[in-house]
């Protein structure tokens, strides 16, 4: 039986090269539309939104506490009043004795609470 190899210096001169410095890669260049070759990426960037935005029991004051304060200021409130809650979550699963899966639950929970109730509007 007859076994063939290619070796190394086979592919001297060959494809690789001729497209990266030769005439080759300049013709390819070309033959591309220069629609195609400029265009940028059009991917969406991902957007974190609440599917309840608008509706639970505190949204409409949590909108209109957004408009007159504005939207940064808002946002930094919103992490501080995060931050408390799960400060308080911590010190009751201490005090109870829970492990940090059953605190890393509670602060789900209590995420999804406040998605409900119209907290995250």
């Amino acid at each position: 039986m007859a076994t063939s190899s290619i070796t190394a210096t086979a592919f001297k001169g060959g494809l690789v090269s001729s497209f990266a410095s030769g005439e080759n890669y300049v013709t390819l260049v070309k033959a591309i539309p220069a629609q195609i070759r400029g265009r940028k990426s059009t991917r969406a960037r991902p957007m974190m939104k609440n599917v309840n935005e608008g509706k639970g029991l505190f949204a409409p004051i949590v909108m209109i506490t957004r408009d007159i304060v504005g939207k940064k200021r808002f946002n930094q409130l919103r992490g501080k009043a995060i931050a408390l809650h799960s400060q308080v979550i911590t010190e009751f699963c201490k005090s109870i004795g829970a492990d940090a899966k059953q605190r890393q639950g509670l602060i789900r929970l209590a995420k999804k609470n406040g998605e409900k109730l119209g907290f995250l509007a």
